[in-house]
């Protein structure tokens, strides 16, 4: 579960996060004093829950709230306030809750307890792989570290593959493309391998990767990953593809161009 903090005050910041940190240990914060850098962050990852200060400068919460919509329909979003003003306009927001000031562990306990898309919380798998934006793969709410950067790219382009077997020689195409020698290409590559099979084992990740002699995949059914349901979903996926695919790789450019024209059928349908 990921929950998005945002609260001008950074005092009042520091005491969220330490209670909703104390009551879902296992969740990944992303607190921020400015709805703007909040915003941004959402755009690169899933928000699940999101506890917004109404009332911020440059752009109010209320407001912050409807770009979350708009981008992750079925989030959570519970309102922060010094009074009732502004409860009206998160009941249009279909909001999850609304907490008036001082914020105290009780109520959040509540607004935790009784989210509005309480299935929304867990997916049941401890793999989440976005692939909407930056590439990045999570472990029960919190990123991956492998040895190699290369390694995560192996990672990236599995998920790309969406579960069909990538050969040795599809992955050193991939990555190195016509750069260097071929003989240390291979060699490099079972570094890369090894360090993929020391993660997953510390992880405790088993049958994630599938292994076959010369090829690897990625275990689709067992992940969850913002592109497999949104091909698998479109307007009813809970997560929004707005233009950006693993940006740091080149060789997805294939499938990029793909789920543009996808994203552009959808459009002419409304």
């Amino acid at each position: 579960m990921t929950i998005l903090l945002v609260e001008q005050d950074a005092r009042a910041l520091q005491k969220l996060q330490s209670l909703v940190g104390a009551l879902r240990p296992q969740a990944a914060l992303l607190s921020f004093t400015g709805s703007l850098e909040a915003l941004a962050a959402a755009r690169q990852r899933e928000i699940d829950v999101a506890f917004l200060s109404a009332a911020m400068p440059e752009l109010s919460g209320l407001d912050l709230g409807r770009y979350l919509k708009d981008m992750y329909p079925q989030v959570n979003l519970v309102f922060l306030s010094d009074g009732p003003e502004q409860a009206m306009e998160a009941l249009v927001l279909h909001a999850s809750g609304y907490v008036v000031r001082p914020v105290g562990e009780a109520a959040l306990q509540r607004e935790l307890d009784d989210l509005r898309h309480p299935a929304f919380q867990e997916s049941g798998k401890r793999v989440f792989a976005q692939t909407f934006g930056n590439f990045d793969l999570f472990v029960d709410g919190q990123p991956v570290a492998f040895k190699y950067t290369r390694t995560k790219e192996i990672v990236a382009l599995l998920v790309n593959n969406r579960g069909a077997q990538t050969t040795n020689g599809e992955i050193i195409a991939a990555l190195w493309e016509d750069d260097g020698d071929p003989e240390k290409k291979a060699s490099y590559l079972s570094n890369l391998r090894q360090d993929l099979q020391n993660t997953m084992a510390k992880l405790k990740l088993t049958g994630i990767i599938v292994k076959q002699r010369g090829s690897l995949g990625i275990a689709a059914d067992r992940i969850e990953c913002d592109l497999y349901d949104w091909l698998a979903r479109k307007k009813q996926s809970r997560y929004r593809y707005l233009g950006d695919y693993m940006n740091q790789y080149s060789w997805a450019e294939t499938l990029h161009a793909e789920l543009d024209e996808i994203n552009w059928a959808m459009e002419d349908e409304d």
